[in-house]
């Protein structure tokens, strides 16, 4: 699997996910300090905002030129805008209307990189799974020690170096994306419209992949999306420990990954989600910190264990001249009901405490599981590509049926 394609695709993506990791932290000290958490908050909700609007153009153009070049892009516009933000703090506080400008650039090109992620992996990796795997593992690593480091760096070296180190980031992984070589897929000439109208009809001719990301829509907006924000306040001093132990899980899941290839990816994936219910539960039963660091861990695994498995799916079952645009259509959508859930966060405290939000994400946790094991185009969804619009041969209905009887 270590071509040299790959090494310097994994080393992109890696200092790349390290960046991703710093900038909230990075924001929410920096900016926090000087303009409060409501001028955080509007940062954050701005680049997050702007992401999901272009992600579908992003999937389109990766399709047009290749995701490579539109990820260098998209790093060379993140070198400035970072950059910028970080000679704007030499002279102490940067003016509110520029680090919202700078949010929205830097969102914008968040949004164009995200779609040639999962393209990239076939054209530089023969083992998508394994490739997929070893890419969470590195991901995993880079949440642990981006926010730490961005932690350090504020404390110690103030704003202007946190985001000449967030900069340099994106520098390092647009130089080694510009020293791959790999051959890009050409899509048949079209306008715009037409592209997404093509890469919508390929999702839309899937119903594993739509039925997938409505399940997870839901779980965006009642499990994921609410979590931070609900589960720090809950936790307290001890949320770093946590987070840790959630990091370490989905280092572990990573490699579980690497080794174990079930024959039908995604009821493997969705089976393991089960693991992730103690995230919710263990905060809602207010637990030790022994225990919560434990049912986290699981969490983390499973987490880690479904990612890769959808991954591969999404890769090896999608053609690679539309491969972007299916990934900006499903990218988009499982951000959308997270950032709707981040959202939320906040008014939902006002009803109900979040303890017993946290106990809903529990119980919304088992039914997202059930839910994607009755739907049998994921359930029997099989490693081998299958084509849009596949569905279940009469035979294969009939051994189903034959195994249920027995």
């Amino acid at each position: 699997m270590w071509t040299r394609n790959f090494t310097l695709y994994f080393g992109a993506r890696t200092i790349s996910l390290l960046g991703d990791a710093m900038m909230p932290v990075a924001s929410a000290l920096a900016v926090g300090e000087v303009y409060g958490i409501a001028g955080v908050g509007y940062v954050l909700g701005l680049w997050t905002a702007s992401a999901v609007l272009v992600m579908l153009f992003g999937g389109v153009v990766a399709d047009r030129i290749g995701a490579r070049r539109v990820m260098i892009g998209a790093d060379a516009v993140r070198v400035g805008t970072q950059g910028l933000v970080a000679v704007a703090f030499l002279d102490g506080a940067p003016p509110y209307a520029l680090l919202l400008a700078m949010a929205f650039l830097s969102g914008t090109a968040a949004g164009m990189f995200e779609p040639g992620v999962g393209g990239m992996v076939p054209l530089v990796a023969k083992d998508p799974q394994r490739a997929n795997a070893t890419l969470k593992i590195a991901e995993a690593i880079t949440h642990l020690t981006g926010p730490a480091l961005a932690g350090v760096l504020i404390v110690t070296a103030g704003p202007v170096v946190v985001y000449t180190v967030d900069a340099a980031t994106f520098l390092v992984s647009g130089v080694l994306l510009l020293l791959i070589r790999v051959t890009v897929p050409k899509s048949a000439p079209s306008n715009v419209l037409g592209d997404l109208r093509r890469g919508w009809d390929e999702f839309r001719a899937r119903s594993w992949m739509w039925s997938v990301i409505l399940v997870w829509v839901f779980w965006g907006v009642l499990v994921i999306g609410p979590s931070v924000p609900l589960a720090s306040q809950v936790i307290g001093d001890d949320y770093g420990w946590v987070m840790a132990a959630l990091g370490l899980g989905t280092v572990l899941g990573g490699l579980v990954a690497i080794r174990l290839r079930p024959r039908r990816p995604l009821a493997a994936g969705a089976v393991a989600v089960i693991a992730y219910l103690p995230v919710p539960l263990t905060i809602a039963l207010g637990l030790p910190l022994p225990l919560l660091m434990a049912g986290h861990l699981l969490g983390g695994s499973a987490l880690a264990f479904w990612s890769v498995m959808w991954s591969t799916s999404v890769q090896t079952q999608v053609a690679p001249d539309v491969l972007n645009r299916v990934n900006a259509y499903q990218i988009a959508g499982s951000v959308a009901g997270m950032a709707a859930g981040q959202a939320l966060a906040g008014p939902a405290t006002a009803l109900i405490a979040p303890r017993t939000f946290m106990l809903v994400s529990a119980l919304t946790t088992i039914a997202v599981v059930a839910a994607l094991l009755l739907i049998k185009p994921v359930r029997r969804l099989g490693r081998d590509p299958q084509p849009p619009g596949w569905r279940l041969s009469v035979e294969e209905i009939r051994r189903d049926a034959t195994a249920v009887n027995l």
